[in-house]
């Protein structure tokens, strides 16, 4: 498989990337994005662009992919809506609809969140606008969406949240995380659970599906 990856800088596309390139059916991985992963090795290859809402300059790469694996996005907290609802809703659909067209067999496997209103009707701003979202990947006819709502994310392997309020949380949970992950797998995912998921989906690719994190979880053991 060749994949494609969004957001490989971010906790779980760090996690993704990862799982990517140890997998012995992924043939070439590519990350794309505003900045550089870090990463050297034969598999991986970087676009690194700086507008990612225009897209004609580097289209002669984006082709001949099996799947694109959706982990870019920001925080909402203090974006008014517009601001947040540009980035997350705008700039994906964007990129989703340059890939449908140079990939019409790719699976597209988008990163959301637990909690995300399908309705886009409810109180919470950030639910609404990833929900609107979902929405619209689910009317795009890609060979397959997969729309994957974690909650809890332990990051394993050095992986490390570009957030600093993340960075500084994670090792003051990170007894209670190792204690409770055992007993709730189905709840509290690992960063290797979401990257073998995202793999998972890609080598089925079969329909659109909307995954809580037990179905994450499930689909990382298949």
């Amino acid at each position: 498989m060749r994949i494609l990856i969004l957001g490989a800088t971010g906790m779980v596309g760090q996690g993704v990337l990862r799982e990517s390139l140890l997998a012995q059916d992924v043939s070439e991985v590519v990350a794309l994005g505003r900045s550089p992963v870090g990463k050297q090795t034969e598999k991986l290859h970087e676009i690194v662009h700086a507008n990612l809402f225009d897209l004609a300059d580097i289209e002669s790469r984006l082709q001949g992919f099996d799947a694109c694996f959706f982990c870019l996005g920001v925080s909402s907290v203090a974006m008014p809506e517009a601001a947040y609802t540009h980035i997350t809703y705008d700039l994906t659909l964007s990129i989703a609809h340059t890939l449908l067209r140079l990939n019409p067999l790719m699976t597209f496997v988008y990163i959301t969140g637990a909690g995300t209103d399908s309705s886009e009707r409810g109180k919470s701003m950030w639910a609404r606008v990833k929900g609107k979202t979902e929405n619209a990947l689910l009317s795009l006819p890609f060979k397959a969406v997969y729309l994957f709502r974690p909650g809890v994310i332990q990051p394993m392997h050095g992986v490390q949240s570009r957030t600093l309020a993340y960075r500084l949380l994670y090792p003051l949970l990170w007894p209670f995380i190792a204690i409770l992950r055992p007993l709730m797998p189905g709840t509290i995912l690992t960063t290797e659970n979401v990257g073998w998921a995202m793999l998972n989906a890609a080598r089925r690719g079969d329909g659109d599906k909307v995954l809580e994190s037990k179905d994450i979880y499930q689909l990382s053991q298949g």
